[in-house]
């Protein structure tokens, strides 16, 4: 892989947010960054490259989003709920992104050497974390917690892009209304009652 440094990535990703994934060159890339088209091709750097740093800081980002929600005070069901906020936050601040590796491929997401495929733990643990917490203070219904993890990634990011792209809905709209119908179905009696 190529190196690509933080100037480039930035430039790759203003690329990325005006021109969209199948248009993305690196002649446009090039002029984001100010530079030529031939120096980027002698350092090597294809869009893919830009593509993979921007990814690894978004997964970076996440990660650090969801620190919040795993050290807040309260119950797990109230952190849960800070740290689905927290993912749907995360998927608009990288929409473009998103959008882009939803084209391409969701192998960054995936544990490929896996016999079942899951969600990668980076993006889950935070989450399974957080349900086993609710199932002990009893604020989150008995479920699996590995797969309702991988569950709550995917239901409640994917479908957040969705209607973000799709749907063209604003972000706290789309935000509220994913949360909460996620949220709802794990509360346990004793909390939603």
């Amino acid at each position: 892989m190529a190196v690509v440094d933080q100037d480039l990535a930035e430039a790759g990703r203003r690329a990325l947010r005006r021109h969209g994934w199948q248009a993305l060159t690196a002649e446009r890339i090039a002029e984001e960054a100010g530079i030529s088209r031939v120096t980027l091709h002698r350092r090597g750097v294809k869009k893919e490259d830009i593509l993979e740093a921007l990814t690894a800081q978004a997964t970076e980002a996440y990660r650090a989003a969801m620190w919040p929600a795993l050290t807040a005070a309260g119950n797990a069901r109230q952190r849960l709920e800070l740290a689905l906020g927290a993912l749907c936050d995360s998927a608009e601040e990288n929409l473009d992104l998103l959008v882009a590796l939803r084209s391409q491929t969701d192998a960054i997401f995936h544990d490929p050497d896996e016999g079942e495929v899951m969600t990668r733990d980076v993006f889950t643990e935070p989450l399974e974390r957080l349900l086993r917490d609710g199932i002990s203070d009893g604020s989150v219904r008995r479920v699996n917690p590995l797969e309702t993890a991988t569950v709550l990634f995917n239901l409640v990011g994917w479908t957040y892009v969705h209607l973000r792209t799709g749907h063209r809905w604003r972000p706290q709209r789309a935000r509220r209304r994913v949360v909460d119908l996620a949220l709802h179905g794990l509360l346990s009696q004793r909390a939603a009652g």
